[in-house]
C-alpha cells in the first residue's frame, strides 16, 4: 500500500473520528502519530515530529496574540461596550425604517473590531438588541435572525481568531490578514443593510409583527434623542480601543502581538474606570482566557503535526497534481473546495473546518497560482457560512439558548438568519472574482 493510500485512509480516519465525537485536538494528534509510524515504519520519528510541533507551538511568538485578544474581549464584553454601541447606533439610526435591524449590524461591526469573536457577539446582542426589536414591533424571528446574520462579522473584520489560525496553519502574515479583512468585512455589514432596508421596505411582513403593521400609521414610540455628549460617552471606550488596536497595527507602528497586548491592556483600563470589574469577575476572565487560549493552541499544536504527517504522506502534491491533470483549472479547484467547505460547515466547528482542509488546501491553491491571502479570506467567509446552517450553526445556538424565549424556535432563528447566509455568499463571489477587494 503506498503512503499516498494511507494518508487518505486516516484523513478518512480523521473525519470519522471527529463524526463519533473525538475531541479534534485530540483526533488529529492520534492520525497524525499513527499515519507518521505506519508510513515511515519509524516509532522514533514520530515521537520526534511530534515533539517538534509541540515546542514549535508553544516557543512561537506569534502565537501569543491567541490568549491577548481573547482576554480583550472578555473585557470588553464585561465592561457593557456592545451594550452602549448598541445604544448610540439604536439613537441615530431609529427613523429609518427598519432602523433598530441596521442598528444591530452596525453595533456588531464595530463590537467586532474589538473582540474578534462571533460567539460574543452573538451573545452580548442576543441580551441588548433582541427584546429592544421585540418591542417595537419587530419579528422575533427577524430580530434573532438579524443578531445571529451580523455576529459573524466578528470572525472576518480584525482582529480575528480564525484570520490568526488561519495565518498560523497556511504560514501568512497576520498583520496582512487582518488587513485583507476589512473591504470584504465591510462588504458584508453593508449587505446586511442593504438587505435589512429592501426586505423592510418590500416585504414588511418579514420584518414588523402584524400587530405592529396593523398600526403602522398612527404615532410610534420612538427612542428618546440622545445628547451629543452622552453620544461621546458611550462611544469614547470602543474609540479608544479601535485606534489603539487597529491604528497601531494598521500603521505599521505594533506588531500583530503588540497590538493584542496594547488592546488587552487597554481594555483592563476601560472595566477598571467603569467599575464593571471586581476580583470575582477578574478571576473568571482569566480562567475562560485560559481555557480557550489553551484550547485553541493545543488545536493549533495537533493541526502542525497533521500538516507534517500529510507532508510525509505526499498528500498536498498528490492531490495537486490530480486537480492540475483532471482539467478542473484554479477555477473549478475552488468551486469544488468551498462546496467542501460549505458542507464540512455543516457538521463541524469553524476551527475544526481550517484545521483540517487549510494544511491541504493551501499549498495546492498556491501552485495553482492563488494568493494565499485571498485564499484565507475566501475560506473564512465560506466556513462562517456554518455558523449560521443547520444542524451545526453555532451562532443560531448561541442565540437560542441566551434568547431562552418559547415563542422563538430554533427553526425559525434559522429562517430568520437564512438571507443573511446568501448575502455571505455573495460577498465571497465577489472576493473570488475581484482580487482587488483583498488589500492584504
Amino acid at each position: 500500500m503506498s503512503s499516498i493510500t494511507i494518508g487518505l485512509i486516516l484523513i478518512g480516519v480523521l473525519f470519522a473520528l471527529v463524526l463519533m465525537g473525538m475531541r479534534i485536538a485530540v483526533a488529529l494528534m492520534a492520525v497524525a502519530f499513527v499515519g507518521v509510524w505506519i508510513i515511515r515504519g519509524n516509532f522514533d520519528l514520530s515521537m520526534r515530529l511530534m515533539s517538534i510541533a509541540t515546542y514549535n507551538g508553544v516557543a512561537n511568538y506569534l502565537f501569543a496574540t491567541i490568549p491577548l485578544f481573547v482576554l480583550m474581549g472578555h473585557l470588553v464584553s464585561i465592561s457593557n461596550v456592545g451594550k452602549d454601541t448598541f445604544d448610540v447606533a439604536e439613537a441615530l439610526l431609529r427613523r429609518l425604517l427598519g432602523g433598530l435591524g441596521i442598528a444591530t449590524v452596525a453595533a456588531n461591526t464595530v463590537f467586532a473590531a474589538v473582540t474578534g469573536v462571533s460567539i460574543a457577539s452573538a451573545a452580548v446582542f442576543t441580551k441588548v438588541a433582541v427584546p429592544e426589536m421585540t418591542r417595537h414591533g419587530y419579528r422575533p424571528s427577524f430580530s434573532a435572525g438579524t443578531v445571529a446574520g451580523s455576529s459573524v462579522l466578528g470572525m472576518l473584520i480584525p482582529p480575528s481568531l480564525l484570520l490568526i489560525i488561519y495565518g498560523v496553519l497556511a504560514e501568512q502574515s497576520i498583520g496582512r490578514m487582518f488587513i485583507a479583512g476589512l473591504v470584504p468585512g465591510a462588504l458584508l455589514a453593508a449587505g446586511f443593510v442593504i438587505w435589512i432596508m429592501l426586505v423592510a421596505k418590500f416585504a414588511p411582513r418579514l420584518v414588523f409583527t402584524q400587530d405592529y403593521l396593523d398600526q403602522k400609521n398612527e404615532e410610534h414610540e420612538l427612542p428618546p434623542a440622545m445628547p451629543v455628549s452622552e453620544i461621546l460617552r458611550k462611544l469614547s471606550p470602543i474609540v479608544v480601543l479601535v485606534l489603539f488596536v487597529l491604528g497601531g497595527l494598521y500603521s505599521g507602528f505594533f506588531t500583530p502581538t503588540e497590538a493584542g497586548g496594547v488592546g488587552a491592556f487597554a481594555a483592563l483600563v476601560v472595566a477598571l474606570l467603569r467599575r464593571s470589574l471586581d476580583l470575582r469577575k477578574w478571576w473568571q476572565v482569566l480562567t475562560e482566557t485560559g481555557t480557550i487560549s489553551v484550547g485553541i493552541l493545543t488545536l493549533l499544536v495537533a493541526a502542525s503535526f497533521y500538516s507534517q504527517m500529510l507532508a510525509v504522506a505526499g498528500i498536498p502534491s498528490a492531490i495537486g497534481g490530480f486537480v492540475q491533470n483532471s482539467g478542473f483549472g484554479p477555477v473549478g479547484f475552488l468551486v469544488v473546495y468551498v462546496i467542501l467547505v460549505l458542507l464540512l460547515g455543516m457538521i463541524l466547528d469553524s476551527s475544526s473546518i481550517l484545521l483540517i482542509v487549510v494544511p491541504i488546501a493551501a499549498p495546492i491553491a498556491q501552485g495553482l497560482g492563488f494568493d494565499l491571502i485571498q485564499f484565507g479570506i475566501i475560506t473564512v467567509i465560506a466556513v462562517e457560512v456554518g455558523l449560521l446552517t443547520p444542524p451545526f450553526g453555532i451562532s443560531i445556538f448561541t442565540v437560542h439558548s441566551t434568547l431562552g424565549a418559547e415563542n422563538t424556535s430554533l427553526e425559525s432563528i434559522f429562517v430568520g438568519a437564512f438571507p443573511y447566509v446568501m448575502v455571505m455568499l455573495i460577498v465571497l463571489i465577489l472576493v473570488a472574482v475581484f482580487p482587488g477587494l483583498v488589500i492584504g
